[in-house]
């Protein structure tokens, strides 16, 4: 197990567009019994209803859904570049019917009984505070609903207030 700190959120330094966009991240959600997690690349982070928060959405299909839906916390994990492979293997495979975290080569470990990858360099615990499905009738561009959702997977966002942040 590493060791984490505690870090002041208001003294995080990062690009979000490359962070989240192009390096990406892992959501994690469940408990000690049972946890998943899954690459996420769409979302952000900021101020709304006076906390400080992390967006991300889901797609209904996905198995960690089931896990964010059912529990109260959630991490968003930030892992270097030595961990592509993990990345690509967490967005590309389900946890149904395997054990994700061992596949990538991953740990999982607990702050406050939420989950997150021990291999993170940093992570942000997150309470749930909304859960908003996005669906048709909400777009303005109807090249959105063709571009990316032809197959009517629609997805969920998820605003988390960021109760914790720690770093390696």
């Amino acid at each position: 197990m590493h060791t984490f700190q505690p870090y002041p959120i208001d003294l995080i330094e990062m690009n979000p567009f490359t962070k989240i966009g192009k390096e990406w991240a892992l959501v994690t959600a469940g408990d000690k019994e049972k946890a998943n997690t899954m690459t996420v690349s769409w979302g952000g982070v900021g101020v709304l209803w006076g906390k400080n928060v992390v967006y991300i959405f889901i797609r209904d299909s996905r198995y960690t859904k089931e896990f964010i839906d059912s529990h109260e916390f959630f991490s968003l994990s930030f892992l270097g570049e030595e961990y592509r492979e993990s990345l690509n293997y967490c967005g590309s495979h389900s946890g149904r019917n395997e054990d994700k975290f061992h596949k990538a080569a991953l740990t999982p470990a607990f702050r406050h009984s939420i989950p997150y990858p021990d291999e993170a360099n940093l992570v942000l615990l997150c309470r749930k505070m909304a859960a908003v499905p996005i669906t048709e009738d909400t777009f303005i561009d109807p090249q959105i609903m063709e571009k990316w959702y032809a197959d009517h997977d629609m997805h969920t966002m998820y605003v988390g207030e960021i109760i914790d942040a720690m770093a390696r």
